[in-house]
């Protein structure tokens, strides 16, 4: 993994990213910290060439983003023409709303409509990838639904953005998620999973945390990951302060 290839979910910091004044903030404090590219999520409001417009003054790619879930499943052409107006290749299925996955024609609906936007995105020469949470591990059909979604796709049509915190607070492995998908995998979300005194599960800034890092790095590697996107969906203070963190503890243990 080169630092190059390490990028920040902006999901982390939505909540300075209302206006595009906000955005423009942001995204300078964002390459401040050493970010060279970042995943377009969260944001209020902004024409895509202001925003290519800030992306190109800060020195930042956008390496992916996460589209409205229904317009993916309904109108993946117009996931294809945002994509093409940004410059960007990947994009992810962020969230199953509206899925009731204790019924089977949701889930073969998912499975359907994915299919169906991922064969536009690739004709686009676009990559549609799945973001997992921890719902996808239930039981289904004989293994888990994660496993489900991705038999039943063609790999050609729907790659894998494997979230590392959900896949183990759904009692996943992430290291052998990262080598299921070989080949699959051109996103990955690193994201720390930690425990506190209270008996509970906590977001954490990578390093601080209990997850093998050094081993997920390398399984996402072998797979071919391209983009390793780090997010936290909550911080225990200033979320710039946790990408740092995050960041600076990725430079100096994790860059091969």
């Amino acid at each position: 993994m080169k630092l190059s290839q390490v990028a920040a979910q902006l999901y982390t910091l939505r909540d300075h990213l209302k206006t595009p004044a906000d955005i423009a903030g942001t995204l300078k404090k964002v390459a401040a910290i050493g970010y060279q590219s970042v995943q377009v999520s969260g944001m209020g409001p902004i024409p895509v060439p202001e925003l290519n417009a800030i992306l190109r003054g800060e020195g930042l790619i956008c390496c992916a983003t996460h589209e409205d879930g229904r317009t993916i499943r309904q109108n993946p052409e117009r996931v294809v023409e945002r994509l093409q107006a940004l410059g960007c290749t990947y994009t992810a299925y962020p969230f199953p709303g509206g899925v009731d996955w204790s019924k089977p024609e949701d889930v073969e609906a998912l499975i359907k409509d994915l299919d169906h936007a991922g064969a536009v995105l690739r004709e686009a020469g676009q990559v549609l990838a799945y973001h997992n949470h921890a719902i996808e591990l239930i039981p289904f059909a004989g293994t888990t639904a994660l496993d489900y979604i991705y038999r039943q796709t063609e790999a050609r049509n729907l790659a894998g953005e494997i979230d590392t915190y959900w896949i183990q607070y759904g009692g996943g492995d992430p290291v052998a998620w990262c080598r299921k998908l070989k080949g699959r995998l051109p996103l990955l979300h690193l994201k720390d999973y930690a425990f506190t005194t209270k008996n509970a599960p906590a977001f954490a800034e990578i390093g601080r945390g209990n997850l093998n890092w050094p081993e997920i790095i390398a399984a996402a590697e072998a797979s071919g990951c391209q983009w390793f996107i780090v997010e936290q969906d909550t911080c225990p203070g200033d979320p710039f302060d946790s990408l740092k963190l995050s960041f600076d503890y990725i430079a100096a243990n994790l860059i091969g």
